[in-house]
C-alpha cells in the first residue's frame, strides 16, 4: 500500500506529524512554487496549460461514464416506472441512489490500496469501469423483462440499481482525488467546471436524451415518415451500447493514458491511519460547521427536486416533451458551469452557491403554480405550446441555479481540501453535500403519497360507490380504477403541501444559520482547513 503526497511529501512523514502533534501546514516553498507556475502560465499567453487542457479533457470524459448510470438511476429509470408505482414505490427506488452519499466510508480504502505498477487512481477507475460494463451489458438483457411486468418488482430493481451507483461512486472518489494532481495548483477550481460538463453531459444523455429517443411519439413524429410500433432507441440497446463504451474508453485509458509514478521508497501506509486522519478532519470545528450546512441547506428544494417531474407527468405532460424540454435545457448548463466556475473564484467563493440556492427556493414556489396551472385539454390533445415554453423556461431557470450552486461549492471543496489527503477531503466534503439533496427523496415522495386524498368514483344504473384509493396517481391504479368503471378523484394533493412545508423550513434555515455560517466559513484562511492537533505539554 502507497501513498505519495501530491507536492512530493511522503505521506508517511505527515503521519508522524501527526503523531506528534505539530500542525499539517502547506509546504513552506508554496508561493515560491505559485510564483513559478503564474510565470509559466503568463508565458503560455493563456489561463489553461497545455497540460491542464488535456487533464480537463481526460476529467470530462471520466466524469461522463460517470453520469451515465447516475442518470438512469437518478432519472429515466423512475421515469419509466412512475406510469405503474406510486410515490411511496418510487420512493423506495430511490434508496439505490443512497451509495453516492455513504461513499465516504470506503473512500480512504480507495485513497490507500493501489498497484504501484498500474498508478494510484487507475487502479481503481479500470477495473470498477470492466465491471460497470459488464453489468450494463447483464442488464440489458434482463431488465426489460422486470420494467415491463405489470406490477414491477421494486426490491429487486432497487438492488440491481444500487450495485450500479455503488461502483459510479467509488469511480468517483478516485477521479476526485485524481483531479487534484492532474491539474495545476492555480487552476484547481476547473475541475469542478470539468465534473459538471462530464457528469451532466453523461446525466442527460440517459436521462432527456434517453427517454426522448426512448417515446415512441418522439420517435414517429420528428424522425420517421412513417410510424413504427417501437422507440428508436430502447432500454437494453441504450444499457448494451454504453457497455461496450466503457469497456473501450477504459482499455484506452489502461493502455495509453500515462499516471504519475509512485515512488519505489514510498514507505506502506496503514489504512487505519487514513480513517484516523478522516477522523481528525471531521474534528475540525470548521468542517462540522460545513458539514451540518450541507445536510440541511437543499431542505428548501427537496419537494421540487424529486416530485415536480413526476407531478408534470401525472398532470398529463408527455414525457418525451419534459424530455424535449431537459433537452433544450442541457447546452445552456455547459456554458452556465464554466461561467460558475469563473465566478467562485476569489475571497467569496461561497457567494454565488448562496444566491443560487434562494434562487432555487423561487423556482420552487414558481413550479407549483405551474403544476397548479396545467391546462386541461381533451385525452390525446397536445399540450399547449404556450405551456411548454413555460416548462422549459422554468426547467432552464432551475437547472442554472443548481448549475451554480453546484459548481461554486465544488470549487470551495477544492479550494480548501488538503492535497495530502485529497480524495478523502474531497470525497468527505461532497459525499455530504450529495447526502443533503439526497437522504429528504425518500421522506418526499412518502409525503406526497401520506398527505394526498384520492378517490375512485364508481358509477353506473346499478352502483353509485366510492372507493378510497391512494393509487390514483398512477397510470396503473388510474387504470385499475376506469376498468371498474370508475373516475379517479384527487380531494387534496399532498405535492403541494409537502413542498410549501419544504420551502418554508428551507428558508428559515437559509435565514437562520445558512447564510451567516457560509459568510464567515469563505472568510477563514486555507490553514484553518488543514488538519492539526494540539502540542504535547
Amino acid at each position: 500500500m502507497l501513498n505519495r503526497n501530491p507536492r512530493g511529501k511522503l505521506v508517511q512523514d505527515e503521519i508522524e506529524l501527526l503523531e506528534e502533534g505539530e500542525a499539517l501546514l502547506p509546504l513552506d516553498d508554496d508561493e515560491q512554487e505559485k510564483g513559478k507556475e503564474k510565470r509559466e502560465l503568463e508565458a503560455e499567453g493563456g489561463t489553461l496549460t497545455l497540460r491542464d487542457k488535456k487533464a480537463l479533457t481526460l476529467l470530462i470524459a471520466l466524469y461522463l461514464l460517470q453520469g451515465i448510470p447516475v442518470g438512469l438511476a437518478f432519472g429515466s429509470i423512475p421515469f419509466l416506472l412512475r406510469a405503474k408505482l406510486s410515490y411511496s414505490q418510487i420512493g423506495i427506488f430511490s434508496l439505490c441512489t443512497y451509495p453516492y452519499s455513504l461513499k465516504l466510508l470506503w473512500s480512504p480504502i480507495v485513497d490507500s490500496i493501489f498497484s504501484p505498477k498500474l498508478g494510484r487512481r487507475k487502479s481503481w477507475i479500470v477495473p470498477i469501469q470492466l465491471v460497470v460494463g459488464g453489468l450494463l451489458w447483464w442488464l440489458g438483457g434482463n431488465v426489460q423483462g422486470l420494467m415491463e411486468a405489470d406490477e414491477p418488482d421494486v426490491q429487486t430493481l432497487t438492488f440491481l440499481f444500487f450495485t450500479l451507483v455503488f461502483f459510479a461512486a467509488t469511480q468517483d472518489i478516485a477521479v476526485d482525488g485524481w483531479a487534484l494532481t492532474l491539474l495545476s495548483k492555480e487552476n484547481l477550481s476547473y475541475a469542478s467546471t470539468a465534473q459538471t460538463i462530464g457528469l451532466n453531459t453523461g446525466y442527460f444523455l440517459s436521462f432527456t436524451v434517453f427517454l426522448a429517443f426512448n417515446s415512441l411519439e418522439f420517435s414517429n413524429a420528428y424522425f420517421r415518415s412513417t410510424p413504427l410500433d417501437y422507440p428508436l432507441v430502447s432500454l437494453s440497446g441504450y444499457l448494451k451500447f454504453w457497455a461496450v463504451a466503457f469497456v473501450v474508453i477504459t482499455l484506452y485509458l489502461a493502455v495509453f493514458q500515462e499516471e504519475d509514478p509512485v515512488a519505489a521508497d514510498d514507505p506502506d501506509m496503514d489504512l487505519k491511519k487514513v480513517y484516523k486522519i478522516m477522523w481528525s478532519v471531521c474534528e475540525l470545528k470548521h468542517v462540522q460547521t460545513l458539514l451540518i450546512l450541507h445536510l440541511f441547506t437543499k431542505l428548501g428544494t427537496a419537494t421540487n427536486d424529486a416530485a415536480t417531474s413526476l407531478k408534470l407527468l401525472e398532470k398529463g405532460l408527455k414525457k418525451e416533451d419534459l424530455a424535449l424540454a431537459v433537452l433544450i435545457d442541457f447546452p445552456f448548463q455547459i456554458g452556465f458551469g464554466y461561467l460558475a466556475g469563473k465566478w467562485s473564484k476569489g475571497e467569496k467563493a461561497l457567494r454565488p452557491w448562496l444566491i443560487a440556492m434562494w434562487t432555487r427556493l423561487v423556482w420552487a414556489v414558481l413550479a407549483m403554480l405551474l403544476i397548479s396551472n396545467f391546462p386541461q385539454t381533451a385525452e390525446g390533445v397536445k399540450t399547449p405550446t404556450y405551456y411548454f415554453l413555460l416548462v422549459v423556461f422554468c426547467t432552464v431557470g432551475s437547472s442554472f441555479s443548481s448549475t451554480v450552486q453546484f459548481v461554486g461549492i465544488s470549487a470551495f471543496h477544492t479550494q480548501i481540501a488538503d492535497p495530502l489527503i485529497g480524495g478523502t477531503y474531497m470525497t468527505l466534503l461532497n459525499t455530504v453535500s450529495n447526502l443533503g439533496g439526497t437522504w429528504p427523496r425518500f421522506f418526499v415522495l412518502k409525503g406526497v403519497d401520506a398527505f394526498s386524498d384520492a378517490i375512485c368514483v364508481i358509477k353506473d344504473q346499478a352502483i353509485d360507490l366510492t372507493v378510497q384509493s391512494t393509487e390514483c396517481v398512477s397510470d396503473h391504479g388510474k387504470a385499475a380504477c376506469t376498468s371498474l368503471g370508475g373516475d379517479c378523484q384527487t380531494l387534496r394533493d399532498g405535492y403541494y403541501i409537502t413542498s410549501s412545508l419544504c420551502i418554508a423550513l428551507g428558508a428559515i434555515v437559509l435565514v437562520g444559520f445558512v447564510g451567516p455560517s457560509a459568510k464567515k466559513l469563505q472568510s477563514l484562511p486555507l490553514s484553518a482547513w488543514r488538519v492539526k492537533k494540539a502540542e504535547k505539554a
